[in-house]
Parts: C-alpha cells; structure tokens; sequence
C-alpha cells in the first residue's frame, strides 16, 4: 500500500516549498520543490557531501577536532569574563561580544546543517568572525590574557568564513 502526502510549507525567506511524501512499506520518501531545484531528503553528512566544496576543505574529522580544541578554551575564557563581571570586576558592558559570539557560533550548525540555509550560515559565521574582534577589542584592557586566548578562535573562524563563503558562492542558485 503506498501513502500520497503532499504539503505546503512555508519557508523563512517566505518562498513556498511544496513537499511531497509517499509511503510504502515502512519507507518514506520525501522530495521537496522550491524553485527550480528538487532535494531528496537526506541525512547531514549526505547533503554536506553533495555541496560543491574548495579542494582544501578540511574532513569532518578534522573540523572536528579543531573545535574539541577551541571548546575548552572558549569555555575557560568566556567563563571569566561572566564571572568576572557578575562580580563586578569587569564592565557589564563587556559581556555583550561575547553573548552575541555565544548565540551566532552555536546558531551556525542548525542553520547550515539542520535549516541547510547557506546564506544564513554565511551571515553567521561572519557576525562570529566579528563578534571575535569585538571581544578582544573590548577585553583588552581589562583581561589581555582573554584577548589573547581568542586567537586561535579567530583563526580557525576566519579559514572556516573563508571556506563558508566560498561554499556559499561555489552553490549559489539564482
């Protein structure tokens, strides 16, 4: 027995997709038009993978890794400078950067990944990317070793804004 579903739905750029799933033997299907592209529905890592990408793209593992090494020093960093300054021992004001950064780099992967919304991710990653700039900027007088530990959180964000854009660019539909 096969199941006809077809729905609208609309999407945050107020284009309308229509979906249209059909069951059978405990198996869905669903493709989706929006435009002039049709998108199988597929895991994460399977549309990732179907992305044109720079030759220099690092593996999943490999990003990976680089954010189990940044996590805990972003952690430790933002960490003070909420204490500190719910002590009283930094301007409150100071916080601002580093809660902007907070909510833009943890939006970044429901945006690319869940939403697959390249040109949302690409904004993201750049108001990450400047949010950095900002909390060092405003850190630095009060904290230069929290400056300082962002460093490596900015390199690594400027090569994954570079690679972001150029995917971005690379899988532009008009």
């Amino acid at each position: 027995m096969v199941a006809a579903d077809l729905r609208r739905i609309s999407i945050l750029d107020k284009k309308t997709t229509y979906q249209y799933s059909l069951k059978d033997h405990n198996e869905t299907v669903q493709i989706s038009y929006n435009r002039r592209t049709i998108e199988t529905d597929m895991n994460w890592l399977e549309w990732y993978n179907t992305l044109s990408k720079p030759e220099w793209t690092p593996a999943p593992a490999t990003i990976s890794l680089i954010w189990q090494i940044l996590y805990p020093i972003i952690l430790i960093s933002f960490g003070y400078v909420f204490v500190q300054a719910g002590r009283g021992r930094l301007p409150r004001k100071i916080v601002i950067p580093f809660v902007v950064n907070l909510i833009a780099n943890l939006s970044f992967t429901p945006l690319l990944f869940g939403l697959r919304n390249l040109p949302l991710a690409t904004l993201d990653i750049l108001i990450v990317w400047s949010t950095i700039l900002w909390m060092c900027l405003a850190v630095w007088r009060h904290s230069r070793w929290v400056a300082m530990a962002q460093v490596p959180y900015f390199i690594w964000v400027s090569i994954a804004s570079v690679l972001q854009i150029s995917i971005f660019w690379s899988n532009w539909k008009v």
